[in-house]
């Protein structure tokens, strides 16, 4: 463990001179900021939403989280009968509905532009379906909860969270075949090649290694694993049984 404070990343392994350099770091990009038009502040501060082909892959987390969000809060309130809950549960579901309406449209608007493969199309075509199913759901849910007055009692609420929990099902297999185009197909994704001897996240330093010796003697007093790697054939004076039976002790 470090003895002074420092900001730090995968372990420590990135640590670049602790709090002054980070902060010397940050006034020298807002330093650079200001020499810089509008058009290139954006891409210095955003460098991932400017160099995107579509918004559709920004906007998709909107409706995962907040529609998620309203399932589970929605199911607890009822449960612990909260009425306060899920009346904000329900604001939950408004709001991914709207930014399932956004998503939906930014994802027909990259079908049509991104270019893909034939062995893809028909993955992004149940992609948009499950995206359609969601909005159709998500809606279905939001004018039932209004009409509603923002709570649903009864065996009404019980065909609800089914409801919703089919909504929450329908979303996430949306998203898998989502990650399966971008992640495996690399659908829309500009992919740098790695140079030889790229950047590893190699953890164990010299003093990592001394701490794992001494740990490993502590449960090994006796040295007994220090003759793992000694020879096969080494004369120990014991019975051989491939060597014909002849006894090597001298």
């Amino acid at each position: 463990m470090n003895n002074y404070l420092s900001f730090q990343i995968h372990g420590g392994a990135d640590d670049a001179g602790g709090v002054a350099e980070t902060v010397a770091s940050l006034l020298a990009f807002i330093e650079g900021l200001s020499t810089q038009g509008p058009g290139e502040i954006f891409t210095s501060i955003m460098p991932g939403v400017s160099g995107m082909e579509n918004i559709h892959p920004l906007l998709v987390h909107f409706p995962i989280a907040f529609l998620t969000a309203f399932f589970a809060l929605d199911m607890v309130g009822t449960l612990a009968k909260k009425a306060q809950w899920r009346s904000v549960a329900g604001w939950f579901l408004y709001f991914g509905t709207v930014a399932a309406g956004f998503t939906v449209i930014a994802g027909f608007i990259a079908a049509n532009t991104v270019e893909h493969g034939q062995n893809v199309h028909a993955i992004m075509e149940r992609h948009e379906h499950f995206g359609v199913s969601v909005l159709s759901l998500a809606t279905l849910l939001s004018v039932w909860r209004l009409k509603s007055g923002g709570l649903i009692e009864a065996g009404a609420n019980t065909l609800f969270l089914i409801l919703s929990a089919l909504l929450c099902l329908l979303l996430s297999l949306g998203a898998d075949l989502g990650g399966l185009m971008v992640y495996k197909y690399g659908v829309a994704v500009k992919a740098v090649p790695v140079p030889e001897g790229g950047y590893s996240h190699d953890h164990m330093d010299a003093h990592d290694h001394a701490d794992m010796d001494e740990h490993t003697d502590m449960h090994d007093p006796s040295g007994m694993n220090a003759d793992i790697d000694a020879p096969e054939h080494e004369h120990t004076g014991i019975h051989d049984p491939h060597d014909g039976g002849h006894d090597h002790t001298h």
